[in-house]
């Protein structure tokens, strides 16, 4: 294995697998730690953890005992993986996780970049955008566990880090490789571990890329992956596939502006059942009777909780935000169970801790990664007669959910 992978959730660990398989690397994501070894031709491997809203000892430990195994692989550089949203609060996880992979590697200057041109992320003057807005002003702040109130990344990191925080301008990013490296290598004689690096286009990932060819630590969003292929002298190549015939379902437990177009579009066309949150946290609705619904409906039948950032605020006032979230993702993890226990073969699933409870309850160990179905968000095998989609909340096109089930089946 030559590049380690850790991603703090498993939608963003498949975007990241999904930009390095078509760069040309053999690349597998394996949620959680493995036990064993890796097989010999992987040449990238994605430890996809949960740890993006958890505790920061735990999210430090876990990402520690990944790094610990992809080093036993052979990897000769490394990559942390967050969202390209930057998700996360003062008393977050990406500083300490960073801090933490940082003195293990010993790595003395440290890329920060959650850039992904491709779904409207862009990073200038060290601000974070989506599409034309400041991350402030995307819908981001309302998010239910990690509100992004303020675009900055050197101020949102500076609290999180016991390192200073520096910068590499976006004229320095245009002039290319060498400047960059010139740049970062400025900032951390200046005195700080941490860069963030601007980036509004590919072509400014790439060349971070190559800057940062002998770096042991990369962090930022899986845009900057579109320049680490070349490094290992992989060219860009489309994964095999070949699509799984039989029942489909979709489950949506993301409140982004994004999904919820995407449930309304979808639920306008197909069968569409909402799951009422407050139903969940107090046992009023069983798993098994969604399971039994979308394994009955018609169709491409959708089960969602994606309600407005107001309704949810409602819910979490009144219950808890940890005791809401944990309620809607075990129910999720169980209705995704109990529908491949009744035949399900295709599971496309909407937001990143959604997802992530699917993949957990699943016990899915290892995923084949597949095409891409939109921008970051690659078809995925995770058995002989199972394959699924994991989309993060605010990825996707208004018709996602039908894109995503015709790759899925082999149709696209």
């Amino acid at each position: 294995m030559l590049l380690g992978c850790i991603g703090d959730d498993f939608t963003g660990s498949s975007d990241l697998a999904n930009t390095l398989a078509k760069g040309g690397m053999r690349t597998v994501q394996y949620t959680g730690v493995p036990d064993g070894p890796a097989g010999d031709d992987v040449q990238a491997g994605v430890v996809a953890l949960k740890s993006r809203s958890i505790d920061p000892g735990k999210a430090v430990e876990q990402s520690l005992a990944a790094l610990e195994w992809l080093t036993r692989q052979g990897c000769t550089q490394f990559f942390f993986k967050y969202c390209s949203t930057f998700d996360s609060t003062a008393d977050g996880n990406i500083g300490p996780v960073a801090d933490a992979l940082a003195d293990a590697l010993d790595a003395a200057k440290v890329i920060v970049c959650p850039a992904f041109p491709g779904t409207g992320r862009s990073v200038y003057q060290g601000h974070l955008f989506v599409k034309d807005r400041l991350l402030s002003e995307s819908g981001m702040q309302n998010h239910p566990l990690t509100p992004m109130t303020d675009p900055d990344i050197r101020r949102w990191l500076a609290p999180q880090t016991r390192h200073s925080v520096g910068h590499v301008a976006a004229a320095q990013v245009f002039a290319g490789a060498a400047e960059i490296k010139q740049a970062l290598d400025d900032q951390q004689h200046a005195g700080h571990r941490h860069i963030v690096v601007d980036a509004i286009r590919d072509e400014d990932l790439i060349e971070i890329g190559r800057a940062a060819r002998d770096l042991p630590l990369i962090t930022g969003g899986s845009g900057i992956a579109l320049g680490l292929p070349g490094n290992f002298g992989c060219t860009a190549s489309r994964p095999p596939w070949a699509g799984q015939a039989g029942k489909s379902v979709v489950l949506s437990g993301s409140c982004s502006v994004a999904t919820r177009a995407q449930v309304d579009y979808h639920a306008a066309r197909h069968p569409a059942r909402e799951i009422n949150a407050v139903d969940v946290i107090n046992d009023r609705l069983a798993p098994r009777d969604v399971a039994d619904w979308l394994l009955g409906a018609d169709g491409l039948p959708l089960a969602y909780s994606s309600a407005d950032p107001e309704e949810v605020a409602r819910v979490q006032e009144a219950h808890g935000r940890a005791a809401s979230s944990e309620s809607l993702e075990s129910f999720f993890a169980e209705v995704a169970r109990l529908a491949v226990q009744g035949g399900a073969c295709r599971i496309i699933t909407a937001g990143g801790e959604t997802s992530g409870a699917v993949v957990e309850g699943l016990g899915l160990d290892s995923l084949e990664i597949g095409p891409e179905i939109d921008p970051g968000v690659p078809a995925l095998r995770a058995g002989d007669d199972l394959v699924i989609a994991l989309k993060s909340g605010n990825f996707g096109s208004e018709d996602f959910f039908e894109k995503a089930d015709r790759l899925l089946a082999g149709d696209a």
